[in-house]
């Protein structure tokens, strides 16, 4: 049995990043499904494993771990060696790195996730998309995604010369907009729809797809 453990749900972005990462570095895991539809993420026995009630939540050995994008940094770090580098050994490109990682999970996620409920989300469970909300997040999500743009066009990836946490931090989300309206904002910018069209058709994304799929 595989020493490390994902409890999650296929359809959650978070989840989604962390089996990402596990696939781009070749590591055995188990992957724990969790029922949120009846509150599953809620109950003790999970909320000892991650007490904000959210999923991923994640196992090696005796370490337990929460939060998405630290979970992937513990794997960058400690199975270096294995699969797909994901991270850099110099330390000036690992901080450069680490500033576009922070960007994505400071300006980019929050307007995307927003838009992704909106337009996404909402629709699917029948509910109601309020077109203010959709209106004042593509303005800033267009503002975050000309920074990208200036930046892509110095780095073919955002966190500099190679694939990194800082592109498969992206990767849950923009699967998501890029099934709605907001596809013309990353297909407006060259750089852009050239970063996503790269990463969106990475091996590794293709498997948490097809997981997504069999569910």
């Amino acid at each position: 049995m595989a020493a490390m453990k994902v409890h999650g749900n296929v359809f959650s972005t978070a989840t989604q990043r962390v089996v990402a990462c596990l696939i781009e570095k070749d590591l055995d895991y188990e992957f724990v499904p969790v029922d949120m539809k009846s509150g599953e993420h809620k109950k003790d026995h999970f909320l000892c494993l991650n007490p904000f009630g959210q999923v991923p939540a994640f196992e090696d050995g005796d370490l337990k771990l929460f939060e998405s994008r630290a979970i992937t940094q513990f794997i960058g770090h400690v199975y270096s060696g294995k699969g797909t580098q994901l991270i850099f050994e110099n330390p000036k490109k690992m901080t450069i790195m680490a500033v576009w990682m922070e960007v994505e999970a400071h300006q980019f996620d929050p307007v995307a996730s927003k838009l992704g409920l909106e337009l996404a989300v909402k629709p699917m469970l029948g509910m109601t998309t309020d077109a203010a909300v959709v209106e004042e997040n593509e303005a800033k999500l267009a503002k975050v995604l000309d920074i990208y743009e200036a930046r892509l066009a110095q780095n073919k990836y955002m966190g500099g010369d190679a694939f990194t946490l800082a592109d498969l931090h992206h990767l849950p989300t923009v699967q998501v907009l890029m099934g709605t309206q907001c596809k013309k904002l990353f297909d407006s910018r060259p750089c852009v729809s050239a970063w996503c069209a790269e990463i969106l058709a990475r091996p590794s994304w293709a498997k948490v797809l097809a997981m997504q799929a069999n569910n």
